[in-house]
């Protein structure tokens, strides 16, 4: 069964810090990109960062460079968030989400994406 299970969520001051996991199972992780979305409450969820299959390769949105690392350990089939300088309007719900594709390169947009966790609630308090 494909399952993906964020943990690591929870509240914190603004400034804090961070690090979300996306746990793998039911499928060849070391295959697919996998993509990190936050969605708050009354907004669309939006990309955060991707790692892509292969090489590893990274993207961020602009609102997170700087400030967030996405790491992938395929040994463990689980994909890492660094947050750090976390601030209010990092508050939401976390998804982590894959697409099976050997592309070299990752995107963050929500339509590319094939399978969902159920996310992990980040608070970051002012």
């Amino acid at each position: 069964q494909f399952t993906l299970a964020e943990s690591g969520g929870g509240l914190v001051q603004s400034g804090g810090s961070l690090r979300l996991s996306c746990e793998a199972s039911g499928f060849t992780f070391g295959d697919y990109e996998i993509g990190w979305f936050r969605q708050a409450p009354g907004k669309d969820r939006e990309g955060v960062s991707c790692v892509s299959s292969g090489r590893g390769t990274t993207n961020y949105a602009d609102s997170v460079k700087g400030r967030f690392t996405i790491s992938r350990d395929n040994a463990k089939k689980t994909v890492y968030l660094q947050m750090n300088s976390l601030n209010p309007e990092d508050t939401g719900v976390y998804f982590c989400a894959a697409r099976g594709t050997s592309r070299a390169w990752c995107a963050l947009l929500r339509s590319d994406y094939d399978y969902w966790g159920q996310g992990t609630q980040v608070t970051v308090s002012s």
